[in-house]
């Protein structure tokens, strides 16, 4: 069973992100913790890109076979 097969844990770090509340921030926090979170999400999707090539590739490798 892969990992993302599994239900989330109650305390997973996304989860309590979305939970916290926004009101005591200030603006320059808010664009603070936007660019951070626009940071993650190119991050992420860097990550997601090179495991679909991965994937791509051996796919390709096992076909030939």
């Amino acid at each position: 069973m892969d990992d993302d097969d599994l239900p989330r844990r109650r305390d997973d770090v996304l989860a309590a992100l979305t939970r916290q509340p926004l009101d005591p921030l200030s603006v320059d926090e808010l664009d603070e913790r936007v660019a951070l979170l626009e940071a993650e999400i190119e991050r992420v999707k860097a990550h997601k890109a090179a495991a679909t090539s991965h994937k791509a590739v051996a796919e390709a490798l096992f076909r030939k076979g």
